[in-house]
């Protein structure tokens, strides 16, 4: 049990993908990681896609980024949701700003931007919102890691390995 001092945050709103969200939760269990499911307040219960649910264990305006040490953001639909709250927004900007890992797959670029944090960084995402993480200010890449700081992104589920193994190592 590598991590077993560590408190991460995976956040989680309606459209979900199943893969990234449920991957890196157990994952990161597995390391002895302490998971903190935060969702927006929405709802207690979140559906993925392709019909997964998941709970979430409290909302991002009942937590703050002193308590963690790091943040998973998955990707499907979901980051669309979850930038309509500041509150979610306001948990990645404020974990990043701490130098603390923040991690996002996939669609998940979205929250990034919102949060304003890709000015000057190396970065990738699903290919479709590459063009709102350029415009964001990033430099993006096709690669199945990038990792720029304390800044963790990659392109869709086939990555999860790669990924997680660059979540665990920064949490180290």
């Amino acid at each position: 049990m590598l991590l077993k001092d560590k408190k991460v945050i995976i956040l989680i709103e309606e459209m979900f993908n199943v893969f990234e969200f449920w991957y890196p939760y157990y994952r990161l269990k597995e390391e002895g990681v302490e998971v903190t499911v935060v969702g927006s307040g929405s709802a207690e219960v979140y559906t993925g896609k392709p019909g997964t649910q998941a709970k979430a264990d409290v909302s991002a305006d009942q937590v703050s980024a002193e308590e963690f040490d790091g943040i998973i953001i998955p990707g499907g639909y979901a980051p669309d949701m979850m930038r309509r709250y500041p509150a979610m927004i306001n948990l990645v900007k404020d974990i990043f700003n701490a130098g603390k890992p923040v991690a996002a797959i996939c669609h998940a670029g979205w929250m990034l931007v919102s949060a304003g944090i890709l000015s000057g960084k190396r970065a990738t995402s699903f290919f479709a919102i590459k063009d709102d993480l350029i415009n964001a200010g990033a430099q993006w890449v096709d690669q199945e890691v990038v990792v720029d700081e304390n800044l963790i992104t990659s392109r869709v589920p086939d990555d999860l390995p790669a990924f997680m193994k660059a979540v665990i190592k920064m949490l180290q």
